[in-house]
């Protein structure tokens, strides 16, 4: 079950892709776009990745700090980041805890098969580190212009 806007996010420490220990609540004072994704590298997660990146100027500008979540480990998320020169922190969830805590970890079908994976969802915090708004499926080309409506 999704947390609801109004709730303060639930706050995680984990690696990022430099092996850093990264804690959300250290970005208390400034607005978070925290997006979650299925996998690094593949066509739509770079198109939302990259979108992100290419904007990362205007969403600033507003204020926002963007921050990616996926179950991939931290040398898949060094590979990415490298790859698409992604400078904001991605984040390492392999034990599942945020994925989980979040509610974005369900079960997908695709193909006719059934699987459990992450549904590609973005919460936007405010300063306080409470949830504004969520935008679930985010349109992974022009995703930076949906955050800053």
């Amino acid at each position: 079950m999704l947390p609801e806007p109004g709730t303060l996010a639930p706050d995680f420490t984990a690696s990022d892709q430099h092996g850093n220990s990264f804690m959300l609540s250290s970005l208390r004072g400034q607005k978070v776009a925290l997006y979650f994704y299925p996998k690094d590298d593949t066509p739509g997660c770079t198109a939302q990745a990259c979108n992100l990146h290419d904007n990362e100027a205007q969403l600033a500008a507003q204020g926002i700090r963007v921050v990616g979540v996926s179950t991939d480990d931290v040398a898949s998320h060094q590979k990415f980041a490298t790859k698409y020169e992604l400078a904001f922190p991605l984040v390492a969830d392999t034990d599942k805890s945020i994925v989980q805590a979040y509610g974005v970890w369900q079960e997908k079908k695709n193909y006719g098969k059934t699987y459990w994976g992450t549904v590609r969802t973005t919460f936007l915090l405010d300063e306080n580190g409470v949830i504004e708004r969520i935008i679930k499926r985010p349109d992974t080309k022009n995703h930076a212009t949906q955050l800053v409506k």
